[in-house]
């Protein structure tokens, strides 16, 4: 009994196959069998699976915000924000300010003395006499609370057996780095309010560039990073950690955030189950801001702006001003940015500056599209399916890539390249359709 079928009709398993290509999109699936088919290599090289995955699951955080910046910038209508780089390179000014300030003082307040918890025993010693010792400096209650946020300290002193004097004492890690909290909140404050009067600038630039948008934007941003290192060089700080030792002015190549904000949301409330740690603290922020933006986008503001975006002759006779959405996606995108370079720079554990940030506008656009987002089209799904896929591969492809090809170096840094630019040529010859 064949199968009937009216003359140029495709069969069922082509229109499915089809189906599946055109919804879910072909970058996406051959990303996504790219990084199952790192994994199970990694498996068959007896790698340590949970380690990566717990390294998988910290570059999501930590770059997730960079990516998020992506979806206000394409819903106005500016496509994909080549130029964020103007946005990180305000963060990156907003930390160095924080971190001078804290140098000269402001955050003292934040300073926690240790708590000294000294807990008393009674022991037989001996069938002649019973030792009761020890006082209570601290009421258990309050040391147990300043667990979260300074490190504890518990002495127990007595006699042992033969009647000498000892001392036990035990220091418990601090929960929550309060005065890095404090730091990162300012860095963060800055940046993203500096950001913001950057970003108007750049969207009315924009405005006057319509049509030719992602090539504007790669050069506004490569013009952005190439002013700054004029601003790293002479800008007059004092903070010992940031000086360039060598001049005694401007600013290091890498500034060290360990005594700063380094590590202050990766360390909050994480835990490790073997050799797999779970940054959950990085990872709360990286959603938090994601649930925001997807809140914002279902907001009468944010529908606006997609209206314009999406359609700016249809939200131009509906009463929408197209230029001021315009403006305020490239704002909010260019804030992210700053934010989302903070957020960053605390898990990377340094400040990279000059023209490290040179590159980054190109891995955010690749890490979008890789989740399905287009070039008139973004969602916050986009991001987290994006960030994870993108990141995840990197991840992976570095040491596995130094067992595989032992001889051979360069390997990650090639498929890199290969991941970031292809996604982006194939996004690029869509701009007239739908990349989906």
């Amino acid at each position: 009994m064949g199968v009937i079928m009216n003359a140029g009709e495709q069969p069922v398993y082509q229109r499915i196959v089809k189906k599946i290509l055109t919804d879910f999109g072909l970058p996406r699936i051959i990303i996504l069998s790219l990084f199952v088919l790192l994994f199970v290599l990694a498996g068959i090289f007896s790698m340590d699976l949970p380690s990566f995955f717990g390294d998988v699951l910290r570059r999501w955080g930590m770059f997730g915000i960079l990516v998020l910046a992506m979806v206000p910038g394409i819903q106005s209508g500016i496509g994909p924000n080549f130029g964020v780089t103007v946005g990180i390179t305000g963060g990156l000014l907003g930390a160095v300010l924080s971190m001078e300030l804290r140098f000269r003082g402001w955050f003292d307040a934040f300073i926690i003395e240790p708590v000294t918890e000294v807990a008393y025993t009674t022991r037989a010693m001996s069938a002649a006499f019973t030792s009761e010792f020890l006082a209570v400096a601290y009421t258990a209650e309050y040391a147990a609370a300043a667990r979260f946020i300074a490190p504890v300290v518990t002495q127990v002193h007595g006699h042992d057996a033969y009647g000498l004097p000892f001392v036990v004492t035990h220091v418990t890690a601090p929960m929550v780095n309060v005065m890095g909290l404090a730091i990162i909140a300012a860095a963060i404050l800055i940046g993203g309010v500096l950001a913001t009067g950057m970003g108007v600038l750049y969207g009315m630039l924009l405005n006057r560039v319509k049509g030719s948008e992602m090539a504007v934007s790669v050069y506004v941003g490569f013009s952005a990073v190439a002013v700054f290192n004029i601003v790293w060089a002479l800008i007059p700080v004092r903070n010992s950690i940031m000086i360039l030792p060598a001049t005694g002015r401007g600013l290091r190549q890498m500034i060290n955030l360990q005594d700063d904000f380094g590590g202050a949301f990766d360390n909050l409330f994480s835990f490790t189950i073997g050799t797999f740690t779970m940054r959950t603290g990085l990872l709360l922020v990286f959603f938090v801001f994601c649930l925001l933006m997807w809140v914002f986008t279902k907001s009468r503001l944010g529908m606006m702006m997609s209206a314009a975006g999406s359609n700016p002759s249809y939200a131009r006779a509906s009463g929408i001003n197209v230029e001021k959405m315009r403006i305020l996606g490239t704002a909010i995108s260019t804030a992210l940015g700053a934010i989302g370079i903070v957020v960053f720079a605390q898990s990377f554990g340094f400040l990279q500056m000059y023209n490290a940030p040179l590159m980054m506008g190109f891995t955010t656009v690749a890490s979008v599209l890789i989740g399905g987002a287009t070039v008139k089209r973004a969602r916050v799904f986009d991001v987290l399916l994006g960030a994870f896929l993108f990141n995840g591969i990197l991840t992976i492809a570095l040491p596995l890539a130094n067992v595989m090809l032992p001889d051979v170096a360069g390997v990650p840094e090639m498929l890199r390249l290969i991941i970031t630019n292809g996604i982006i040529l194939y996004a690029l010859t869509k701009v007239k359709g739908d990349a989906r």
